[in-house]
């Protein structure tokens, strides 16, 4: 472990360097991780963050630094360059200026027949959705029951962009007389800050975010964000979160259809990756197609709100998915026991399919939170791991 510990002191003396790059080093095991992060805080050495859920510690090295010691040392299970991520939002739209407007519901909410559920529903009984994005505003047509800053732990975690707080309206705008409505009204919300004013953030953040949900009980994660390369890291929390009975809903990313690859973490099997729909029951020409796919959603011209207090109209998958963790969180409403694959099974096989388009393009087709939330309440369920 000495040798580790040098090895890994001495590719952190680049610090300061302007030519760094983000590294996570992934321990094989607790003791391994906790030794080391001990060493380096001795050395006056700081990783920039540091994820116990998977054994992870993240730091800046130097461009030119060896890694082949370090990663075939046996107390390391790998090393992988700290990659970006970004929202799955198309050019934006003017936000309207009207703030209290009476209260609509936008056409995707009304296509996935939220609102027949809602209104026979039972408040949300302590169902929790986290937004890992930019971040919760402050929006008269929002409560959120908390907030978390992964990017800097302890600054605010207000959202500086606006899609995040667009997103959670999906979800959960409030039903009262003015502005939109959301899925699931009551649902406990909760703004996990991951990405940043420009709409990126580090796997790392992401990673970070989600163990975050871990600890504080999440029932429900929304991913609008993505990448196009995969994530070893990532991917061990998200099966970590999956395991502990955690629902991931992810876009499927806007790169249309000649790339025929959608966007990670949505291609991992353990996420419900969403695909994007149109008022006309089309898919939507940016929405990714590929192996992997498994519902689709509204996503095109959304209406939500914003986070200068006012609401806007957005597109892309990253409107989607939110739709597909509103739907979630009303199916465990309906039926806490379920697992997320009885929640993904349910989501597909109550889905309608689009005339004309391949799996690849939509999955099992647009969800229906009426038909869902039935099925749900129809079986029996597998208890939930806590």
């Amino acid at each position: 472990m000495s040798t580790l510990k040098r090895a890994i002191s001495k590719l952190s003396k680049a610090e300061g360097s302007r030519r760094k790059q983000r590294k996570l080093i992934v321990f094989k095991d607790a003791q391994s991780y906790r030794s080391c992060l001990k060493h380096l805080r001795s050395k006056g050495i700081y990783p920039e963050k540091t994820i116990r859920e998977i054994h992870a510690v993240c730091c800046h090295f130097h461009h030119k630094s060896d890694w082949k010691k370090l990663r075939r040392h046996p107390s390391v299970k790998r090393v992988e360059t700290d990659r970006k991520v970004r929202s799955h939002v198309l050019v934006p739209k003017p936000a309207l200026s009207s703030l209290k407007t009476k209260q609509s519901t936008p056409w995707g909410i009304a296509k996935i027949h939220a609102p027949q559920v809602r209104n026979l529903s039972k408040p949300g009984k302590g169902i929790k959705v986290a937004v890992l994005d930019t971040g919760i505003a402050r929006h008269p047509d929002l409560k959120t029951s908390g907030r978390c800053n992964t990017i800097t732990p302890g600054k605010s975690a207000a959202d500086d962009n606006g899609h995040g707080t667009h997103v959670a309206g999906t979800i959960a705008a409030l039903n009262n007389s003015y502005g939109v409505v959301g899925a699931f009204p009551s649902v406990n919300l909760y703004g996990v800050k991951v990405l940043g004013a420009d709409g990126s953030g580090y796997i790392s953040d992401v990673a970070e975010g989600i163990a975050w949900c871990i600890r504080n009980g999440i029932q429900v994660i929304n991913m609008s964000l993505g990448s196009p390369e995969g994530s070893e890291a990532l991917r061990s929390v998200i099966r970590k979160a999956h395991g502990k009975g955690i629902v991931i809903t992810a876009s499927a990313g806007n790169e249309g259809p000649n790339n025929k690859k959608i966007d990670y973490p949505a291609r991992y099997k353990e996420t419900i990756a969403v695909a994007a729909s149109d008022r006309r029951n089309r898919i939507a020409r940016f929405s990714s197609r590929g192996k992997g796919v498994d519902i689709t959603a509204p996503g095109m011209d959304v209406l939500s709100t914003w986070y200068n207090g006012g609401y806007r109209r957005e597109s892309g998958t990253s409107m989607s998915s939110p739709h597909a963790a509103g739907v979630s969180a009303l199916v465990l409403q309906a039926n806490p026991r379920l697992t997320p694959k009885c929640v993904k099974r349910i989501l597909q096989s109550t889905a309608v399919k689009l005339k004309g388009y391949r799996t690849r393009a939509q999955g099992a087709g647009v969800i229906r939170a009426d038909l869902a939330v039935r099925a749900a309440s129809a079986v029996g369920g597998k208890r939930r791991r806590t």
